[in-house]
């Protein structure tokens, strides 16, 4: 079997790290290529010391053969990484948060116009998207929706895109807003959270944490608490290599893993 040749854009991320090591590791799939954008070009010694790849500040530089480029970036990167690798009729893996709906339209466009794979998913934790699944299925027994998401420090955005997504679910679920009721007297300010169509959603960060989510459905004498939790990295990486291999057969535009899980 001829292995996937795939680019990391964001290798210099703990995301991009990550998946380097999932390629290295995976007997179907090869890195060729790591872009990020204040690197210096040149090469990188595999983790698994099997070689070295080029590595640039320019995806252009380094997609030549490349089959799939592996995005974890932000928006603004993975909007670049999309047009970019379309313009080379090259298949699109994104894992990068706070996608813009502007940046899916387009997505959904040039997969078209280049006849290409791209695969969006605010989550590859198999379980956390287990987790959509069963809160969509839930949601429509309950009136009250409180969502709890807690990770690293050094996480930009807040709250996080699974937590948007597991809020989305819930609504969708449901079809119409939650009941949320507002504090008579805040004694600090912001202490009930935001709030998403009355899913009232609270962010947390430390250190210790990679990703968190609780949703926590209530009703007259009951609650359902459906948990998901990431203890490190490697969570995403079975996800990764699933929509890795899932993009070489897909056409057009793919946003969430259950769609390749059948859900």
């Amino acid at each position: 079997m001829t292995p996937i040749k795939a680019i990391v854009h964001g290798i210099s991320g703990k995301m991009g790290q990550e998946v380097l090591t999932a390629l290295c590791h995976a007997h179907d799939m090869k890195p060729i290529g790591g872009v990020d954008v204040d690197i210096i070009d040149g090469t990188l010694d595999l983790p698994d010391r099997s070689g070295s790849i080029p590595i640039s500040s320019s995806l252009d530089d380094v997609i030549v053969e490349a089959q799939v480029v592996i995005d974890f970036t932000n928006g603004e990167g993975a909007t670049s990484a999309i047009r970019t690798a379309a313009k080379h009729g090259v298949n699109v893996v994104v894992g990068s948060t706070g996608i813009p709906e502007k940046t899916l339209n387009e997505a959904k466009s040039l997969a078209q116009e280049r006849n290409i794979g791209i695969l969006i998913a605010p989550n590859f934790a198999m379980g956390g998207v287990l987790m959509m699944h069963l809160v969509r299925e839930s949601a429509k027994f309950f009136e009250y929706a409180d969502l709890t998401e807690v990770h690293h420090e050094a996480k930009i955005d807040a709250p996080s895109g699974t937590a948007i997504a597991i809020a989305q679910a819930a609504l969708d679920g449901k079809g119409t807003r939650f009941l949320a009721p507002k504090a008579e007297k805040e004694l600090i300010d912001h202490t009930r959270g935001g709030e998403h169509e009355g899913v009232v959603i609270h962010s947390g960060r430390m250190p210790g944490r990679v990703a968190h989510h609780e949703m926590v459905f209530g009703s007259t004498g009951q609650t359902l608490t459906i948990r998901h939790d990431s203890i490190n990295r490697e969570s995403f990486m079975p996800g990764v290599l699933m929509a890795v291999r899932a993009s070489q057969g897909l056409k057009g535009l793919t946003v969430g893993l259950d769609k390749l899980m059948g859900l």
